[in-house]
Order: C-alpha cells, then structure tokens, then sequence
C-alpha cells in the first residue's frame, strides 16, 4: 500500500490537519454517528465513500496532503510517508546483532510500559509474520496452515449446506400457513384459533372443497368423484350443489341437507350427503394434522438454527487462526527476504494507553523483526518451536487522543484481520435477505415470541437471525440507551496528555538503550 492510500486510510477514519477538517467535518460527524447509532450499514458506507470522493475529485492531487500523516527522513533530504497519523513524538532505533533474541526486548518494552510508567491498558495492533519459502520455519507454519483450512472447509461446506436446506424449510413453512389461512376462514377462526364472528369465508371453503376433490377424489380423472358423477344424467347439478351446500359439522349434515336441499331428488341427496360427510371428516382431520406439522416444522427451523449458530462459532477462532498463520503478501516481495535463506520478518505493533487530563497519553510501540529462525528438536521427537535471532527495527511513537480517537486507529489498522471474515459474513447475509421477513417472523415465533400485529411502532430488542451472526463474527456492541442525551460541546485539553506522552515516549526509548549497554543520554 503506497503513501496515498494510506492518507485515504487516515482521512476516512477521521485524521485530518485541522486546516482542512472543515472540508470533511460534515461527512466524518454523520459517519461516526451511525457507527456510534449501529446505523453504518452498507447504504450508508456506501454514501460515506462518494461524499469522500467528491471532495477528492474537487481537491485533484492536493487531497493528500489533507491527511495528518507522519513523515519520515528515509535519507538524506528524502522524506516519505507513513501509514501513522503524525506523532507528536517519534524515537527509533535499529539493533542488528546476530544474537539478538526477539522475545526479550518486545517484553521489556511492554514490561517498563506496565511498571514502571503506569499504562496498564495495553491492546495489540497487529501481529503478523512473513517466512522465506524454502525455511525449516516455513514449511512447519504451513502444516500448521493447512490442518486448520481443511478444518474451516468442512465447517464452511457444513454451514452452506444448512443454509441452504433453510430455504426449503422456509418454503414449507409457507405452504402450511397458506393451506392454514383457508382452513381458519373456512371455520371462521382468527390467527389465534378462536371463533370469530362474521369470520366465515365462503371463497376459503370452496377452496377446500376444489383441493378436496382433486386430492382425494382424483378429480374428473375418477367417475365416482363429483364431476366425474357431473357427467351421469340426473346427476349434472351435483358440483353446484356440492360448492354452495356450506355444514359446519359433519353431524349436521343430513339436517342441514334435508333443510336447504329437500327440492331435489333423493338419489342426487344422498350423493350429496356422502360427499360433504367425507368432505367435513377431511377438513377436520388435515386441520389438526396441519397444526401439529407447523409447530414441528417450527421446532425444527429453530434447532437448525442453532446448529448453524453453533458451526459458526466453532469455525470463528480457526479463521482468525487462519488469519494469523497466513502470510504477509507485502513482506514476501521485500529485498530482506531471501526465498533459499533461513529467514523470517515479523511485525508487531501495541498501544499502550493512560488516562492524563481530559484525554488519554498514548504510546504505540512498532517492531519490526529480521530474524533467521531456527528449529530446537528433542531426542524424543517433540518440537519447542522456532528461535529468533537477528535486526530489531523499533519506532516509539507518543500520542494525545480521546478514546474515540483510539476505537478509530484501532479499527483503522485492524481492517485488514477481518477482511476474510467480512467475506463469509456478507455471503451469509445476503443468503438471510434471500430468505426474507418471513424467516425472522417464524424464528421469532419457534422461540416462543409474540408476532407483530401493528409495523413496527415499536423496535423489538431482541436480535434476529442476521443479527446474531454479526455478533458470531464481529463481537457485541455495547447496549446504547434508548433516548441518549446529547452531549455539550465542549473542547477537550491534550496539553497534559501531549506532555506525558513525549516524556514517556523519550524515557522509554532512553531506558531501553541503557538497559541494554548502548550510548545514551
């Protein structure tokens, strides 16, 4: 990544010179506002970005210099850019020794940071390595690699079969609720299975009736069904008779026949009477069959859920794994990796935090390592893992930020660890948009919650289907309160931060350097 993406980087998370915020002030403030509300969906990511680049097409090649990005001497009068925000103080020290150990500086710095300056809150940025291709070291990772990928494809073949199967699920769900909807209007009941009145339709009745004989009867395909019969003489009015004759109970039917059917002729009746008998014995025993097939179905959409919750979380901690483990593209191609040498780089980065005045002092530790690593093998066969020997790069940078400034760094530099999980994610998801409301309506239903009768006066807090594979991936958000007041302006003082943080990030570079034989003053 050239020095112009990452001012872009810097820019869309919010660091930016003071003399040119008012450009992106508007944009940036919407922005954190739905990240702050939960609201930063891909709509508004997506409207975030063209904002953004308007204001870059308007600006041409000066956007650049908007970003508030460290710059660096990389030779004499050269200077090139960084992908950090510009620190107020910056301290760097290159040890190259070929008994340099790498584990023993990376704990001292992070020790003194803890006990001796008081920043006890300390979060890892990024912790990646790269490894020559022909390495003892590479070829060990990579079995490592490997046993955890083949582990992430069968979970991922297992989540996309389930997934899958919840279409059909749902469409059966569907299918029940639909033959339902004419058996409730045929019975004159509401959702809840309670007589209601004025609640008979006839066009649900007849319904039944045409599935009925079609079904079970056959259809004109069997003489003895009702339009099969349609076709006798004597017998030409008996689908009529058959679809407006409307007996609630199959008791009643020779009454109810005799009473509003006694014009006709007694071998046209008991026809009549035999068809709404079997018909009104159908009704009520595939209703009852119906209901107890959609709580079952219903049961059984909420267990495959669950099952899909699972996998997603076994799968989780082996693609961060996956993550760790993959190697990093951009450090492969650099001049200080050999492909037939014994070498390694490894890049570690953590921010240190303490609360000073109104803002916290920050101090971000990044160390660079070019190691040669080597094998330790015991006489039983068991391997203690690789040692590593060789240049230590070191930047200590000191900063002042609020803690909405750290989430944004923090977030900034991690994007890169969760692209391959935001992949999975958004193929999930658009499989759940596939599925649509309904799913979550009988999720929602199986888990024994009340559905919506009104559209949604009122959110309802608990999490759907979707939401609970974000938190699976990304983590839980902090709960927000329902009516958050709005905070006062107010301007917040770094001086205290600003002078603990250089302070701090000179003594500890100064202390390192004394602590380890070197020239210091």
């Amino acid at each position: 990544m050239d020095a112009k993406k990452y001012a872009e980087l810097l820019i869309k998370n919010g660091f930016v010179k003071e003399s040119y915020m008012h450009l992106y002030d508007s944009a940036l403030k919407e922005k954190f506002d739905k990240i702050a509300e939960e609201k930063f969906d891909k709509d508004a990511e997506k409207e975030f970005k063209d904002k953004i680049k308007k204001i870059f097409d308007e600006h041409k090649d000066e956007w650049p210099d908007h970003a508030d990005q460290e710059s660096i001497e990389s030779g004499y009068k050269n200077y090139d850019k960084t992908e950090f925000p510009r620190p107020l103080k910056r301290m760097r020290l290159i040890w190259d020794s070929f008994n340099l150990s790498v584990e023993e500086p990376y704990f001292w710095l992070l020790n003194n940071l803890r006990e001796n300056f008081g920043y006890t809150d300390v979060d890892k940025i990024i912790d990646i390595y790269s490894a020559a291709e022909n390495s003892a070291f590479f070829g060990v990772t990579q079995m490592r690699l490997g046993a955890q990928q083949d582990k992430v494809t069968q979970l991922l073949t297992s989540i996309g079969k389930m997934v899958k199967d919840l279409f059909q699920i749902v469409r059966e769900l569907r299918i029940i609720d639909e033959r339902l909807l004419y058996y409730r209007e045929s019975l004159g009941l509401d959702e809840n299975y309670e007589k209601v009145k004025d609640g008979f339709k006839e066009a649900s009745e007849i319904t039944l009736k045409d599935i009925w004989i079609s079904q079970v009867q056959g259809g004109t395909k069997n003489p003895a069904s009702i339009f099969g019969l349609a076709r006798e003489v004597g017998f030409m009015s008996l689908p009529d008779l058959f679809f407006s004759t409307h007996p609630q109970l199959e008791d009643d039917v020779d009454e109810y026949v005799e009473k509003h059917r006694g014009g006709f002729n007694p071998s046209l009746k008991n026809v009549l009477k035999r068809s709404l008998k079997m018909y009104l014995e159908w009704k009520k025993r595939t209703f009852q069959e119906l209901k107890v097939r959609r709580g079952f179905t219903l049961k059984y959409l909420k267990q495959h859920s669950d099952i899909i919750k699972m996998y997603i979380g076994w799968v989780k901690p082996y693609l961060r794994h996956i993550r760790k483990l993959t190697l990093d593209e951009n450090k492969m191609e650099t001049v200080d990796l050999v492909s037939s040498f014994e070498g390694s780089l490894l890049e570690t980065e953590y921010l240190a935090k303490k609360k000073s005045g109104d803002a916290f002092a920050c101090v971000l530790v990044h160390i660079l390592f070019r190691t040669r690593p080597s094998l330790a093998y015991q006489q039983e066969g068991y391997q203690r893992g690789a040692i590593h020997v060789g240049m230590m790069i070191l930047d200590i940078r000191g900063y002042a930020m609020t803690k909405e400034e750290i989430e944004r760094y923090k977030q900034m530099r991690q994007d890169e660890d969760f692209e391959l999980i935001r992949s999975i994610s958004e193929s999930v998801a658009a499989a759940m948009d596939a599925l649509g409301k309904e799913f979550e309506d009988y999720l929602r239903e199986a888990e024994g919650a009340e559905k919506k009768k009104e559209k949604e006066e009122k959110k309802e807090t608990k999490l759907g289907f979707w939401e609970s594979f974000k938190i699976e991936f990304v983590g839980a958000k902090k709960a927000k309160p329902k009516k958050p007041k709005k905070k006062e302006s107010k301007k917040i003082d770094k001086k205290n931060a600003e002078k603990e943080a250089r302070a701090t990030a000179f003594n500890l570079y100064r202390y390192f350097k004394k602590g380890h034989g070197m020239v210091q003053w």
